[in-house]
């Protein structure tokens, strides 16, 4: 890799930039391709105030319905306050609702509204789109290792 740029984007002014060591660095690397991923995730989706981790959080209430929010707060490694903050959005779009746990009178069961399900439904085509897209450039086999290869990474640093 050494010094060089390896593909990262050009910046848009006339001067030159020199990255340093940045190129070297993963977590560099994760963190641009993050950003240019959910900067393509939210200009495909019709849906504009729908971002990839709202998007996220209505997958995983649709697959598992009734989870406690602080099921929902492990899985998508949020702190409680955000995941908060996150399905009072939902809910105030009429698309997430909480409701009394039946087992656990202080805990909230999460489910997707009609409202919900029906954005869910017609986002998922548009996501699948937009992954397509962003991956267009790798095989199959090279899909497969990089989706072991971020495992891995999140297991190290888990």
């Amino acid at each position: 890799m050494g010094g060089g740029n390896d593909n990262l984007a050009v910046p848009t002014s006339t001067e030159a930039i020199t990255f340093g060591m940045l190129p070297e660095l993963i977590g560099y690397r994760l963190r641009i391709a993050q950003i240019g991923i959910f900067r393509d995730f939210c200009t495909s989706v019709d849906e504009a105030e729908i971002t990839p981790t709202l998007f996220g959080v209505l997958v995983l209430i649709d697959a598992n319905p009734g989870m406690k929010q602080t099921q929902l707060a492990d899985a998508i490694q949020l702190d409680r306050s955000s995941v908060v903050s996150v399905l009072d959005k939902l809910e105030a779009r009429g698309l997430v609702e909480r409701v009394r746990a039946p087992d656990n009178r202080r805990a909230n069961a999460l489910h997707l509204t009609a409202a919900g399900r029906h954005l869910l439904h017609s986002l998922i085509p548009q996501v699948r789109a937009h992954e397509e897209r962003v991956l267009q450039d790798l095989d199959a086999a090279e899909r497969a290792q990089l989706r072991k290869l971020l495992g891995r990474l999140v297991l190290a640093a888990g």
